[in-house]
């Protein structure tokens, strides 16, 4: 017998948390799940529609100090169940890491309550480009780092003839109750090899593209750019060609993302953000078939790292797993989009 559909009540009382909860976390040795840091409380918990598990390890073989960030911020920019996920991995120092996981999504915020009506893609890149103009006045050094960076909201779509009865995005949505009129949408942002996997269906979906310099395309616009590449790096210096920072050679590796937005359904399981130092030695698919059994975020997030390591990943390394509560879509009931 298949289970009854919550009830507005319950998805209200589901949905319920306060506004602007924030949890930012750094280490800099060992591996460090989440749940591990005495502010864990502070993150998302069992009454949004989402939980997250992050996992980091320096590599202390390979690295003498961490510079890898993260960030998540539930409800945010003031949206009741919104969140924002993002992974920086540093190089040169972690100066830039650390100014974009404290920063980056701030500077988004403001973008979204000026207007809530824009593109959330073109929010994202321009807060991308914001961030690379702010952080050559305020960030010491040449650090830079690469940046992954995901949205997860409800949007409501409208008649025309009921709207009327639409609501005010600006208002505080305690009472809000995903309908059929809702959906679950996913926008990502990204500069760099710091990659986004969505696990749909037990497939892996890449949202993130990797701006490496090993890239054909990335290659001419460097060379176009007056740049020259020199052992597939730029100016012989740089394996990336896009990132945030890396102010001396910002006119060739820029911090403008590649983005992408997508509708989730009931297949959608979870997303995994994360450094290269995983990607390096683990496939997409890989990454996806050895967590999607896991239902801990936080297990699933230790499980990688240690994967990683495992594999002599010669990286700091650092992931983040999203995992959707797909019980929402059972009183929302998204449109499905065509393969």
């Amino acid at each position: 017998m298949s289970k009854p559909s919550p009830s507005p009540k319950d998805v209200v009382k589901y949905l319920k948390r306060r506004s602007g909860d924030l949890l930012h976390l750094h280490s800099d040795s060992g591996m460090k799940p989440v749940e591990e840091h005495a502010d864990v409380k502070s993150g998302p918990c069992d009454r949004l529609s989402f939980d997250v598990g992050v996992c980091e390890n320096r590599n202390s073989r390979y690295r003498p100090s961490m510079e890898d960030v993260h960030t998540y911020v539930a409800n945010f920019a003031e949206r009741l169940d919104w969140g924002y996920f993002a992974v920086f991995d540093g190089h040169a120092g972690k100066n830039a890491a650390r100014w974009c996981g404290s920063n980056l999504h701030n500077i988004l915020v403001e973008k979204i309550m000026d207007d809530d009506n824009v593109d959330l893609r073109e929010n994202l890149n321009n807060s991308f480009l914001e961030a690379d103009v702010q952080m050559e006045r305020e960030v010491q050094g040449s650090s830079g780092c690469t940046a992954a960076v995901a949205v997860l909201r409800w949007e409501e779509e409208i008649d025309d003839s009921e709207s009327e009865d639409e609501i005010d995005p600006k208002t505080t949505p305690f009472d809000f109750v995903p309908t059929k009129k809702h959906k679950r949408m996913l926008y990502t942002a990204n500069v760099g090899d710091s990659r986004i996997v969505l696990c749909r269906g037990g497939r892996a979906v890449r949202l993130s593209y990797d701006h490496k310099s090993s890239d054909k395309l990335e290659q001419q616009r460097i060379v176009n750019s007056g740049g020259i590449m020199l052992k597939n790096r730029v100016n012989g210096v740089l394996a990336v060609t896009r990132s945030l920072g890396d102010v001396y050679m910002k006119s060739l590796v820029i911090g403008a993302p590649f983005t992408t937005c997508t509708e989730l359904t009931e297949q959608d399981d979870f997303l995994i953000l994360a450094c290269d130092g995983l990607w390096d030695v683990c496939s997409d698919q890989d990454a996806v078939d050895l967590i999607k059994d896991e239902m801990d975020p936080y297990k699933a997030s230790d499980t990688l790292c240690k994967l990683a390591i495992s594999k002599m990943s010669t990286d700091n390394v650092t992931a983040m797993v999203v995992r959707f509560d797909t019980r929402v879509f059972a009183y929302s009931e998204p449109r499905r989009r065509a393969e």
